[in-house]
């Protein structure tokens, strides 16, 4: 195994190999990455998936969302910690390095950037069939190749460029969140104007069937449900390298994680779940959103909500490109990748890692097209546990990362975990709980099957980098030996 990189290492703006340019450079302002931040906590899944979670869960699925959301905040402050301490673009990938050994970093590095090649397939779909639907004249296909070339193009021109997207797409979806809540607790009280609901208050909570109607289990389908919307909001720690004050940035985004999965997520489910009662066939025919506006009378609700969720979608893309091209830099930095993802242009853009990434990305949009319910269902199920796998990695590097911090640089701890190292260990034993559970999901492309194919996919790279790892020392052991 090779000796890790000591902790004053920071790839994200040391890259001696890049031969071209100058590595990435510090184009994202404080207010692109306070935007990522509240952005990447904010997914397509939370406006479509969360009526078949309240379907199921009723009232209940607050806990769910409130179990899911305290998970992701214990997992953010371990990986703050981490990233205040040493920011780069590889995040938890080189800290698994550092933390875990070279075959962790390579593995979840690469387990990382297949996941969100996959994701741009699917969101560049679920973007392109909205856009479709506006205007018919171009073909689905076609609407999924132009969305991804302007990312595309997006992402090739500069990191700013890349931040600027970034910072209107999160802007829509923040403002829609919070106007929603407060037009949504207005009507809940009988005070918004020109609106026949019913002040309801708090009553829907408990009035059909009570808080539980299908019983405590529930709440763990929930979870199932939910868990995956929270995705992304690891995003901030890779970007905060090309920032220009990566220590500063990054604690701040991670401090403020709480409030962001209490306000948009809590919050808004909550408007909805008090609006309308649990089981009411609109929130599973038209979206929980869609139905609880068009309780409330807000007309073309179901327009303005399209218009959010393709917002989302674009956001999604774009945060996936960039992440996936991150991940693929640092993994060539670490030559863990082709050494040309590691080399970047004059503008700091690392042009081959962003072209491997849509590349595959536009492979991924043709299986969606041609083999759907085979090799595209393959992708989705194979990488459907992977965000799970990531967080339990954050987990276990931090347990051994804050043991050399505390020895080699106890100054750079400005974040620490809470309740170290018993907060750690409970958060590994929830995210434990959640793949075991998932494995009780026997529905076609279910947790099951999600679970088991993402195993096999992780197993096969964990094997992959073993080999490698050992026959790099033996190249290195016959190297030095004289003959």
């Amino acid at each position: 195994m090779t000796t890790p990189p000591p902790l004053a290492t920071d790839p994200a703006t040391t890259n001696e190999n890049a031969s071209e340019g100058s590595g990435l450079q510090a184009g994202l302002k404080n207010r692109h990455l306070s935007m990522i931040a509240i952005g990447g906590v904010i997914g397509a899944g939370l406006f479509v998936g969360s009526g078949s979670g309240i379907a199921a869960a009723g009232p209940g699925i607050l806990i769910s969302y409130l179990l899911v959301g305290a998970l992701v905040v214990l997992v953010m402050r371990m990986l703050g910690e981490m990233a205040a301490a040493n920011p780069t673009s590889g995040s938890f990938s080189a800290y698994a390095d550092r933390a875990l050994g070279r075959w962790a970093g390579f593995t979840i590095g690469w387990l990382y950037w297949f996941f969100w090649v996959v994701v741009l397939a699917v969101e560049a779909t679920a973007g392109a069939k909205i856009l479709a639907g506006w205007i018919p004249a171009v073909p689905q296909w076609g609407w999924a190749l132009i969305v991804m070339l302007v990312l595309t193009a997006t992402n090739l021109a500069s990191v700013s460029s890349y931040g600027e997207f970034e910072f209107w797409f999160a802007g829509i979806k923040v403002v829609a969140i919070a106007a929603f809540i407060v037009i949504g607790g207005l009507a809940i009280f009988g005070l918004l104007p020109g609106s026949d609901h019913p002040a309801s208050g708090f009553s829907n909570l408990t009035a059909h069937g009570g808080f539980l109607p299908n019983g405590p289990g529930a709440i763990l389908t929930g979870i199932l449900m939910v868990v995956f919307s929270f995705m992304g909001s690891e995003i901030v720690t890779l970007a905060a390298g090309e920032t220009a004050d990566p220590r500063a940035a990054v604690t701040k985004a991670t401090n403020s994680v709480i409030w962001r999965i209490a306000v948009f997520y809590l919050g808004s489910i909550l408007v909805v779940v008090s609006l309308l009662r649990w089981d009411d066939p609109a929130i599973l025919k038209d979206g929980s959103y869609v139905a609880a506006l068009n309780s409330i009378g807000i007309p073309h609700a179901g327009e303005i909500m399209n218009a959010i969720v393709l917002t989302s979608v674009l956001s999604c893309l774009n945060s996936g490109l960039y992440t996936a091209s991150r991940m693929a830099f640092s993994l060539g930095l670490r030559s863990d990748a082709p050494a040309a993802f590691a080399r970047t242009t004059g503008r700091g853009v690392p042009q081959a890692a962003i072209l491997a990434s849509v590349v595959f990305g536009f492979v991924a949009v043709a299986f969606n097209y041609l083999w759907p319910d085979t090799v595209f269902q393959f992708l989705l199920n194979s990488s459907g546990a992977i965000a799970l796998f990531v967080w339990l990695v954050i987990c276990f590097s931090q347990l051994r990362m804050r043991k050399t911090l505390q020895r080699e640089s106890p100054e750079k701890l400005v974040v620490r975990m809470w309740l170290y190292p018993y907060l750690t260990w409970v958060t590994i034993a929830m995210i434990t709980f959640v793949l075991g559970y998932m494995l009780t999901d026997t529905a076609e492309g279910g947790g099951r099957d999600q679970v088991v194919l993402s195993t096999l996919v992780a197993a096969g790279v964990v094997v992959f980098a073993l080999v490698r790892d050992r026959l790099g020392r033996n190249r290195s052991h016959d190297a030095v030996t004289p003959s």
